[in-house]
């Protein structure tokens, strides 16, 4: 992706979120001089990995297979070992309509996606067989706003605002936008975007970058290359 795309995408997304009424922290506005100013201070939001994240998952397709999240909160992953501060993830994505998140499960993470705000996510469920791979001739059972859901192999549970469903390890799942566009939550145990996702296909979770030009906001992914060094 080029960079200058991506700072498109941080813009027009901050607006969305702005306009949905949810409210992001402060060093989400933080330009990369002011996190190199900040760096020996901030060294919890670089670990976790908090802030700006872009992808279109190798698609070359933003706007049609791609998302942008807002990581908030999150405690260390499981490889890192020691208890995890704090042990659990809150991030924001826009979903647009008719954009999709490709079919994918995680190896540790539970986590509940929420429709904050705008039209209707649609959420494609399988289970996993005993090869791992997506069974195609099980229903795949979640809970859903506390109340368990099945559904047959390939099934969608649509969430309309303020709906969620409660995912967890091994349950395949896909999601795209419908009729509009979405503010998406997710809440889940410690997050680690680098070892715990499982694409059905094999796509890049974090893109290569053209720097065509600088970076409006440093991505999660700059961190150890633009941005400000990690603290031990």
């Amino acid at each position: 992706m080029k960079r200058s795309a991506i700072n498109a995408i941080i813009e027009d997304g901050r607006r969305a979120i702005d306009r949905f009424g949810f409210a992001l922290p402060p060093f989400a506005d933080w330009s990369p001089q002011e996190f190199g100013r900040r760096r020996e201070r901030i060294g919890p939001i670089l670990s976790a990995r908090l802030g700006w994240d872009v992808t279109d998952f190798g698609s070359g397709e933003f706007r049609r297979t791609g998302l942008l999240l807002f990581t908030l909160r999150n405690g260390a992953p499981p490889a890192a070992g020691g208890s995890p501060r704090p042990p659990y993830c809150e991030k924001a994505m826009i979903v647009r309509r008719g954009q999709s998140c490709p079919m994918h499960k995680h190896a540790w993470k539970t986590e509940d996606i929420i429709n904050r705000a705008g039209a209707v996510l649609a959420v494609e469920l399988f289970g996993s067989g005993p090869d791992g791979a997506p069974a195609s001739d099980a229903e795949v059972a979640v809970l859903a706003d506390g109340r368990e859901r099945r559904l047959g192999a390939g099934g969608r549970i649509r969430l309309y605002p303020g709906e969620s469903v409660t995912l967890t390890p091994g349950i395949w799942h896909a999601f795209q936008a419908e009729l509009g566009d979405v503010l998406v939550g997710e809440v889940s145990t410690v997050n680690d975007d680098l070892a715990d996702n499982i694409f059905l296909d094999a796509v890049p979770r974090f893109p290569e970058i053209e720097e065509d030009e600088p970076p409006f906001r440093l991505l999660v992914g700059d961190y150890d290359t633009l941005g400000p060094r990690s603290a031990p």
